[in-house]
């Protein structure tokens, strides 16, 4: 038990006196969007953390950041919370903020209630809450504000730097050149006018067992005796004695922290031993610490020269970061001999537990490193070159049999381990003492990461891809006597020992080796505990056989299965993590978690390790709460809506925006949020790290908001609700409705009025158009008897026309016959008979009955024709006119002729002449023109 205890105080040595510190959150000016400088930091009942910054007051609330501006628009030296209100004090001028029903801080001076003016230039520093009374420091004075009658009284306080302290219910300060005082009565008392003090700044002022102990800038520590100020000899003494302390806290464990000038903190145990330093270096956002804060879940807050930084104290994670890449990632870990080894894929590194400083590497490792077994008081390093065996922090290659990814003791065998390499299986041995490669084991050549003995010369390899392989060997390790192949039962695969048996890990679950039948099944138990239904185990198992955890990593989980407390019935634990932890680990299939004690595991990522504190697991509860609503305009800036007002909201006024948040600062628990908005959308909403949400354009109606949360794996105890209305518009009033239904009716009626007169007019169109069908058919069937007309009077003017023909080729055969005769009669023409019958005949050729016959024919047949020639040409005799007709009726010259009893001669003439009256060209056709009229 004492070797235990040593071991132990050993390694918590180590665990002070390393990088490894606790996780460290860093917000720059950008994050928080104000000054670079933070003065004094407070705490509200709702957690809130609020910061004097130089820009102004700085809220968050876990999830955003929000900046007041200072009402004077100086810097913000100090504040303290006090209940509701937040007090604040900048240059000349001191007050409190308290929210309003938006949940917006209005700020309320409090200088204006002074019946003495403040001196000129004057800051205030520091505030500090004592009773019912509230004390403003500047560097002159300090006010003490009595908040039951709003009544102030003043002390003169001349200091350097303006410190105010609250120990065993007496507020001390400092007066320069003076000493240490207390208030009593309202009234400055007289400490100390120790020498030490009057020449020096006290930052610092505490009680350790009823004694006064007094902190200098200079990192000196002194209590206050009845005989005057006694040194306080720390262990840390010579190393702070170089330190320039600007602020102080004393923790609530009993520690101090000492903020520094260019140097970052000091955390110094109860006995004043430094447990670490933290500093830019070492993840601080800078080196000059402004002030130091403790929250009520003991986180430190540091508000620092530019920006600011939280130290999770009581995280169960510790971190080692490399920030200059030398160690890289860490693949494997392990303690030996009081010094912890890293293999990273730079090579191995080493560093005794109770020693300060960084990591030495071991010379000739230069490369990966796979694996580290300590067997049979040896420690082994399978190497990308080989074999190493560690002694004294100097590497010795025992084989270059290359790629060594595992060792197996051979428990029938102490000189004898087993080796899987990159190309099979092989053998050291030892041999007077030594350790020394002997042999490749034949007939196997598959890469052999993952190695479990389930026999003395019975062996199951592992490949990632090709599944498993269970190799009969014989007794002298020398060459492979048979081998089984088992296919691979999915992606991912690994294989390891847990209780003495084969556990074979893929993305499908764990499967247990069955000896009996010598192939492997699925442990349901296992895989219930490892897997669920929202995820599953990502990469290899680790397994630490002496604490009997079984290890593996889902997306957002650090998962371990352990034997319950009443049963062997495997239990599991999840211990959430932030979703960027799983990239951080590395490659998937590579992930290494190594004992460091019972209850502290150590981490490999890819950037150095991070330990894990079993007994710092500690189960919380967290409240969400509703932070802002605004409404939101496409063009103008939101409003914020009261919580406690009316939840009525106008139409137009239905884009809504909630802000809201866990006030939670550990950086290993990542927040996200789910949400239903009742009325709209019934269902929760998927989980989310963004802590607000928009609605835009709801309907109106009834709505509740819910917002809860999920911090890691715990839900918050409440579920932050909402209710309001959207109002109808206008148009959807009552009184619009009302009116609607109004002007429906007087519609349907003036519809009906509108159809009444419409079917009227439509009967009157129908009459009317059926009256003018009725006459289009009249007038239809008078055009009809019309044309019936036409064409009897058409068939009238053929039948004359044919007669007019007929007529006129009688009238051509009677002159041609009597022309026949007269010619046969010519040869006795001295015949007084026959120059009688020559005469007869003359007359009926020229008889004028004839012409009168024809020209009523004519006229008849061609109405207008004779009228129309002689209007034209007047000059035409009635022979001229003959002709016309006779032409009109496109007779040729031949018929013409007998019809004039003339010659054909001299009907060519009597065209000359006709064409000559009528002036025709010559190249005119008088037959056409005569046709064309």
């Amino acid at each position: 038990m004492r070797i235990a205890f040593i071991l132990l105080l050993l390694f918590c040595n180590f665990l002070g006196y390393t990088q490894e510190l606790p996780p460290i959150q860093n917000y720059a000016p950008v994050d928080y969007g104000a000054g670079t400088q933070n003065w004094t930091i407070s705490q509200s009942g709702e957690k809130f953390i609020y910061v004097a910054n130089n820009a102004g007051l700085l809220e968050f609330n876990g999830a955003q950041w929000k900046l007041y501006p200072s009402p004077n628009g100086t810097y913000i030296r100090s504040v303290n919370v006090v209940g509701d209100l937040i007090y604040t004090g900048c240059y000349m001028e001191f007050g409190y903020w308290e929210r309003n029903e938006h949940g917006i801080l209005n700020y309320v001076s409090l200088t204006n209630k002074l019946e003495e003016d403040l001196i000129e230039d004057e800051q205030f520093w520091n505030i500090l809450e004592f009773e019912k009374w509230l004390l403003f420091q500047s560097l002159d004075r300090i006010y003490i504000y009595d908040t039951t009658d709003k009544t102030f009284d003043i002390l003169e306080a001349k200091s350097i730097r303006a410190k105010i302290f609250n120990v065993d219910d007496t507020i001390y300060f400092q007066n320069v050149n003076e000493g240490i005082f207390k208030i009593e009565n309202g009234k400055s008392v007289l400490v100390s006018n120790d020498e030490v003090i009057k020449k020096n700044v006290v930052v610092g002022v505490f009680s350790i067992n009823n004694r006064l102990l007094i902190l200098t800038e200079r990192s000196e520590f002194y209590f206050l005796t009845p005989k005057g100020l006694e040194s306080w000899n720390i262990e840390g003494s010579k190393e702070l004695s170089s330190v320039n302390v600007y602020s102080s806290l004393r923790l609530e464990d009993g520690s101090f922290i000492l903020g520094t000038i260019s140097k970052g903190i000091y955390h110094l145990d109860t006995n004043g031993r430094i447990i670490r330093k933290i500093n830019q270096a070492k993840g601080l956002n800078n080196n000059t610490v402004l002030s130091i804060f403790e929250d009520v879940e003991n986180n430190l807050w540091l508000g620092l020269d530019n920006g600011i930084s939280t130290i999770n104290l009581n995280s169960p994670f510790n971190e080692y970061i490399d920030k200059i890449g030398r160690l890289g990632a860490v693949y494997a870990s392990i303690i030996f001999d009081n010094i912890l080894y890293l293999g990273t894929n730079q090579g191995l590194f080493y560093k005794r537990l109770n020693e300060e400083g960084d990591f030495e590497f071991v010379e000739k490792t230069n490369g990966q490193v796979w694996c580290l077994k300590s067997i049979d008081n040896t420690l082994f390093c399978g190497h990308n070159a080989g074999t190493f065996v560690i002694e004294d922090n100097l590497a010795k290659q025992i084989s270059e049999f290359p790629g060594t990814w595992n060792f197996k003791a051979i428990s029938d065998n102490p000189n004898l381990i087993l080796q899987g390499n990159y190309s099979g299986l092989s053998i050291i041995e030892k041999l007077n003492e030594e350790w020394r490669f002997r042999n490749k084991i034949e007939g196997f050549d598959i890469s052999s990461r993952f190695i479990e003995f389930i026999g003395q010369n019975q062996i199951l390899v592992n490949h990632e891809n090709k599944g498993i392989f269970n190799i009969s060997v014989d007794k002298d390790f020398k060459r492979v006597l048979n081998i089984e192949e088992e296919t691979s039962k999915g992606i991912g695969s690994s294989l390891i020992s847990y209780n003495n048996n084969p556990l074979y890990t893929t993305n499908n679950g764990v499967f247990k080796y069955d000896r009996e039948h010598k192939k492997f099944t699925l442990d349901s138990l296992l895989t219930g505990k490892l897997f669920n239904k929202d995820e599953g185990i990502i990469g290899v198992l680790n397994a630490d056989n002496n604490a009997n955890r079984l290890w593996g990593f889902t997306e957002s989980n650090i998962v371990y299965v352990s034997p319950g407390k009443f049963n062997n019935e495997p239990q599991a634990v999840r211990i959430p993590v932030p979703s960027y932890f799983r990239r951080i680990l590395g490659v998937p299939g590579f992930e290494s978690i190594t004992p460091l004690n019972k209850r502290l595991y150590l981490i490999g990522i890819s950037n150095g390790y991070i330990t894990l504190d079993l007994e710092k697991l500690k189960p919380k509860e967290y409240i969400i709460s509703i932070n802002g609503i605004s409404k939101e305009f496409h063009d103008a800036p939101g409003d914020r809506i009261s919580f406690n007002g009316p939840s009525e909201l106008d139409f137009k006024e239905n884009n809504l925006n909630f802000s809201f948040g866990v006030a939670e600062y550990d950086k290993y628990s990542e927040v996200n949020y789910q949400y239903k908005l009742d009325g709209a959308y019934d269902n929760w909403s998927n989980w989310s790290l963004i802590p607000e949400i928009s609605f835009k354009n709801l309907p109106y109606g009834d709505y509740k908001f819910n917002v809860r949360a999920r911090v890691g794996n715990t839900l918050t105890k409440n579920t932050a609700t909402y209710e309001f209305v959207i109002l109808r518009p206008w148009y959807a009033s009552v009184w619009a409705i009302i009116a609607y239904v109004l002007a429906a009716l007087f519609l349907a009626v003036l519809t009906h009025k509108i159809y009444r007169g419409y079917y009227k007019k439509q009967q009157k169109r129908l009459l009317s158009e059926n009256k003018r069908k009725l006459k289009q058919k009249k007038l239809k069937a008078q055009k009809e008897i019309i044309q019936i007309r036409n064409e009897q009077l058409q068939n009238e003017i053929e039948s004359k026309n044919r007669e007019l023909a007929i007529s006129t080729m009688s009238i051509i055969r009677k002159n041609e016959f009597l022309n026949a005769i007269k010619d046969q009669l010519k040869d006795s023409e001295s015949d007084l008979q026959v120059r009688n019958v020559i005469n007869i005949i003359d007359r009926n050729i020229n008889n004028s009955d004839d012409w009168k016959f024809f020209e009523e024919a004519f006229n008849n047949a061609d109405k207008g024709f004779l009228k129309k020639i002689r209007k034209l040409h007047p000059e035409l005799t009635p022979n001229d006119l003959r002709l016309s007709a006779y032409l009109r009726l496109n007779l040729s010259s031949k018929e013409i002729a007998p019809l004039l009893n003339i010659s054909v001669r001299s009907v060519e003439v009597k065209r000359y002449r006709l064409r000559k009256k009528i002036n025709l060209l010559h190249e005119e056709s008088l037959t056409d023109y005569i046709l064309g009229l």
